[in-house]
């Protein structure tokens, strides 16, 4: 028999909403504890100059089992 871990981190897939994320942590029996968002940057050569340019974010919640 396997236990699940008390705390997990659920990231929000790029095809789908807060909602679906926070729907998809109750059915394996976590609730929100903490949302975190981390930026996404990419490169860009400018000018010879490597400029590191944001082009997204990524969204984080971390569940605590029932």
């Amino acid at each position: 028999m396997t236990t699940k871990p008390k705390k997990q981190k659920f990231i929000v897939e790029d095809n789908e909403t807060i909602d679906d994320c926070l729907d998809r942590m109750r059915q394996e029996g976590y609730f929100p504890v903490r949302r975190m968002e981390q930026p996404i940057f990419k490169e860009e050569i400018r000018d010879n100059i490597v400029e590191h340019v944001p082009c997204g974010r990524m969204i984080v919640f971390e569940g605590k089992l029932l």
